[in-house]
């Protein structure tokens, strides 16, 4: 073999084991974790102490950066675009991974095929929540009132397509129900229509609510996980009127498709390891937001399911994508 010959073999076996030392030696600069909302909203809550506590884990800095707009899925185009070598991460929810696609005409990802699963981080209740004096009190007393006058009573959500939205007419139609939807641009400004009684009940997130609920100005009818939270073991679940009914906003890690494998594994047992953390569960003590971990593979099961959840639900809901 001439020595032309040799330099290319050893050239072209070094890039072949290329991806394994990396992965072995990875991170060894910043990461970018990408949230397709603004900050202060609850993925963007999520990130920012996975980001601590992966920082502290790995040694280097992940840094959060919020890219919002088209519900999150401009930022979703951004990171299936970008390099596979595990320094451009997202933080994704259900409304741009498992929403979007019956939502939008022409979104520039697929979810299965664009993405590698990292690891499912968090689940957050969707909160009914009802204006008093509208006489709805109970959870009991919203399934009567609205069979009573069917086509009637208005809810309102953070706006068409929105997981607030989805999982109210998934409720609605568990039980036959026929509710009127009232969109509105964002928690925002559904909570002060309830508020102002301009609608008698709202699905909203805990955050934007649970202040109005602890003052009395609002009353708590039911959560949309499958379970009752612990923060508020009072409150029913939906689940316990719908058998098999669950529908939270999760939010995981993911990265472009392609990633090496050994990345993956890396960054999932770090996840666990942050999970694990007394530091991290007291982030989230007290909230709408449970930890609820899953592993690469579980998590790309998860999604595959919830997307079929989610096209029945938008079904039921009657979207247009646009």
């Amino acid at each position: 073999m001439n020595s032309r010959r040799r330099a290319l073999l050893i050239a072209a076996t070094s890039m072949a084991l290329l991806p394994c030392a990396n992965a072995q030696e990875y991170p060894n600069r910043p990461v970018k974790l990408i949230v397709g909302y603004v900050a202060g909203g609850g993925p963007d809550v999520v990130a920012r102490v996975l980001a601590q506590k992966l920082t502290d884990i790995l040694g280097q800095p992940f840094v959060v950066e919020n890219r919002p707009g088209a519900g999150a899925t401009l930022a979703s185009g951004v990171v299936a675009r970008s390099p596979a070598d595990g320094y451009t991460l997202m933080v994704g929810e259900t409304g741009q991974l498992v929403i979007a696609p019956y939502t939008y005409k022409n979104l520039s990802y697929n979810t299965l095929k664009d993405f590698a699963p990292i690891a499912l981080v968090t689940s957050e209740a969707v909160l009914l929540v009802s204006n008093p004096k509208s006489g709805i009190k109970t959870l009991q007393d919203l399934i009567r009132e609205a069979k009573a006058n069917p086509g009637k009573l208005s809810y309102g959500s953070s706006g068409v397509g929105t997981i607030h939205h989805i999982s109210t007419e998934a409720f609605a139609a568990g039980l036959g129900l026929d509710l009127q939807h009232v969109p509105y641009k964002g928690s925002g400004q559904s909570v002060p229509g309830i508020l102002a009684g301009d609608v008698p009940v709202v699905a909203s997130g805990y955050g934007g609510v649970i202040a109005h609920i602890r003052s009395g100005a609002l009353n708590l009818l039911a959560v949309t996980t499958a379970n009752r939270l612990p923060a508020l073991l009072d409150t029913p679940s939906l689940s316990e009127v719908i058998k098999g009914y669950d529908f939270p906003s999760d939010t995981g890690l993911l990265a472009p498709a392609g990633v090496p494998p050994a990345v993956v594994s890396k960054l999932a047992a770090a996840v666990k390891q942050a999970m694990d953390s007394p530091e991290f569960a007291n982030k989230f003590k007290n909230t709408g937001i449970t930890l609820n971990y899953k592993s690469p593979v579980d998590y790309a099961e998860h999604l595959k399911v919830n997307l079929k959840k989610y096209e029945v639900a938008t079904g039921q809901a009657r979207i247009q994508p646009e």
